[in-house]
């Protein structure tokens, strides 16, 4: 056991809180889980390890609603999913050096922060007609994310899911399925990666307790609907941790400026 009991219950509890809210807007958390376990693990093998998991455990119960409720389509998803699976598996199995994982790693906390508030301002609602883009960009842009979510363990979805909303390449339900589903999958592959590359590193105690919280903070954000708070609000303060995590992780431990 890594943590004393003492953290590993305040990190559950930070752990769960993430769950609920990224699961009630259609994402897994993986950018949050990383920015929390930044702040207490020193092995940057475990903290990309743990953060897949729990994507993994949250993701999966969307996708399965989102695709029995008729939202996803395997058609609409393939070009995206068809580079990302190998690319997100390509990625993680890289084993990059402690400083430039860390750099990598806040760059990309800072980059989803600001994708997070960006989607705020561009959710495009059901109603408008979407755009039409060449085949060829759905397979570069699931490409493109699948490499950097497999490098720092994220599942992608906070990156994608802005972009789309922006090109209004679907309706917001229909991108937010995708997502969910995107995250599924390169989670999956990344943690292939991690196997390959020798870099899977789950501390049991630490990974069992996490995944048990998110699974509960992940069921309930999928079946409620948050009465206090708008999607949008929610999707602004977890950005504003996100940022701020990011540029210590980036400042602090990548450039090593105390």
């Amino acid at each position: 056991m890594l943590l004393s009991i003492e953290n590993l219950v305040l990190l559950c509890l930070g752990f769960f809180i993430v769950a609920t809210l990224y699961s009630s807007v259609g994402f897994g958390g993986g950018s949050s889980y990383l920015a929390l376990l930044t702040l207490v693990l020193v092995s940057f093998f475990s903290i990309r390890s743990i953060a897949l998991i729990c994507n993994l455990v949250v993701v999966s119960s969307s996708t399965y609603l989102y695709f029995k409720k008729g939202h996803a389509r395997l058609n609409d998803f393939f070009p995206f999913v068809i580079t990302s699976i190998p690319m997100a598996f390509i990625g993680a199995s890289f084993r990059l050096g402690e400083t430039i994982f860390f750099i990598v790693l806040g760059c990309a906390l800072i980059l989803s922060s600001l994708f997070l508030t960006w989607q705020t301002y561009s959710n495009s609602d059901g109603l408008n007609v979407a755009r039409s883009y060449p085949k060829y960009l759905n397979y570069v842009l699931g490409g493109g994310i699948g490499l950097l979510s497999g490098l720092v363990g994220i599942g992608g979805g906070i990156f994608l899911a802005p972009i789309l909303n922006h090109m209004k390449w679907e309706s917001s339900l229909r991108i937010a399925a995708l997502a969910s589903f995107f995250i599924l999958v390169n989670s999956l592959s990344g943690l292939g990666g991690l196997v390959v590359g020798g870099t899977l590193e789950l501390p049991w105690v630490e990974t069992i307790a996490l995944a048990v919280t998110v699974f509960l903070g992940g069921q309930l954000g999928i079946r409620i609907s948050l009465k206090r708070l708008s999607p949008n609000a929610i999707k602004r303060m977890t950005a504003l941790l996100v940022f701020v995590v990011g540029v210590r992780v980036l400042l602090v431990n990548g450039l090593v400026i105390v």
